[in-house]
């Protein structure tokens, strides 16, 4: 394979326009992409965004260089502008064909070493002048092109997955919703006074292990929150003698984002499984864990509607941290139906879990596939 410089892969378009108000609909932001998803399934602004933007053309790469870690990569869905945050690529097509392009920008053998050059702590980004000097082997351009076909017939079949696994997610919030906020058939009562709030650890760098021992503990953060799910990438581990007995995560515990620099990210939650039992969590994070009149699953599940959100970025304080009070979240009004009822939705939901679980572990297998391809053929 050869080897090549990124610039000489890739034309990076650096046209910028001041939007005016028609911009905001065809305006695309970091927040509508999401993580590991070529699709772009929303777009657009309230108003015209503020400052200049990067003008983009329909089928351009759209590659996330702040917090690239979040591994945000797709596809112009149309001519518009995109983020300053972010950066429009086009292939040198006599060096990479055009359909392998996208894949390659969001593969994990460039995702790493673009984030490997990333600069600064709290919003770290990729400059231009460091990314373009990186190496890439690529195979030529005929093997690009068999790759390319093979990976995007993968790839239609994971989004097919993805969208069966968001329609069952639909389901349960639709019929949560019917059940228990449409028109109100239950009193609403203060959150506070059926849930306890447990705040998170504090630590500094010094307090950290480089893995698990007898003198550590796993720690979980808001980037492990995703999705109305905890997910284990990218945990830390905390010296012991720094969590308290309160600290330790129990089953069916809530664990939420109190505090994060993005707001789309504060208030978000997760309910804790047996998986998680014994970890603990850092201090931009709070565990709410109930005191028996309502079912965790219950709760967990009307942190996922949009009427909490709403709350949510209605309430979230804070110049360049965005915070949510205790008083917050006890203040919440939330419906209080009887035990039995919630017990009935309660089963629901674990049903749709089940058919999610085996919907996850195909795309899973799939996913191994390939990312078994990409490796095999890159680098």
């Amino acid at each position: 394979m050869a080897e090549y410089r990124f610039d000489h892969i890739v034309i990076n378009i650096t046209e910028k326009k001041k939007p005016v108000e028609e911009d905001k609909y065809t305006y695309i932001g970091l927040e509508h992409l999401d993580s590991q998803n070529l699709m772009v399934s929303r777009w657009g602004s309230d108003i015209a965004p503020k400052g200049e933007k990067l003008v983009m053309k329909k089928g351009d790469v759209l590659f996330g260089k702040r917090r690239a870690y979040q591994k945000k990569v797709a596809i112009a869905p149309f001519d518009g502008i995109f983020s300053a945050h972010g950066m429009v690529l086009r292939p040198n097509e006599e060096i990479i064909d055009k359909n392998f392009f996208p894949l390659f920008i969001s593969s994990d053998y460039f995702l790493d070493a673009a984030i490997k050059i990333s600069v600064g702590s709290l919003s770290p980004t990729i400059n231009w002048r460091d990314l373009k000097e990186l190496k890439f082997q690529l195979p030529d351009l005929d093997k690009q092109k068999k790759l390319a076909d093979m990976l995007w017939s993968i790839n239609r079949t994971l989004l097919r997955y993805k969208e069966l696994l968001n329609k069952t997610d639909e389901l349960v919030k639709s019929q949560f919703m019917e059940q228990f906020v449409n028109g109100n058939p239950y009193e609403r009562k203060r959150l506070g006074n059926f849930i306890n709030q447990i705040r998170g650890v504090s630590y500094k760098p010094a307090d950290l292990h480089n893995n698990l021992n007898s003198l550590s503990i796993t720690l979980l953060r808001a980037n492990n929150i995703l999705s109305g799910k905890v997910n284990h990438e990218e945990v830390q581990f905390v010296s012991k003698d720094k969590v308290s007995k309160e600290q330790l995560i129990c089953n069916e515990d809530i664990l939420m984002c109190g505090s994060s620099g993005s707001l789309e990210h504060v208030g978000k939650a997760a309910l804790c499984s047996r998986n998680e039992e014994g970890e603990t969590f850092g201090t931009f994070c709070k565990l709410l864990r109930s005191t028996g009149m309502l079912i965790p699953k219950y709760i967990a599940t009307y942190f996922e509607t949009d009427e909490y959100r709403n709350t949510i970025m209605r309430l979230a304080t804070g110049s360049n941290i965005n915070n949510l009070k205790n008083e917050h979240i006890d203040n919440i009004l939330i419906p209080i139906p009887p035990l039995e009822h919630q017990k009935q939705f309660e089963a629901f939901a674990n049903q749709s879990d089940k058919s999610k679980f085996e919907l996850e572990q195909t795309l899973s297998e799939l996913n191994a596939t390939y990312k078994r391809i990409i490796e095999e053929n890159l680098g």
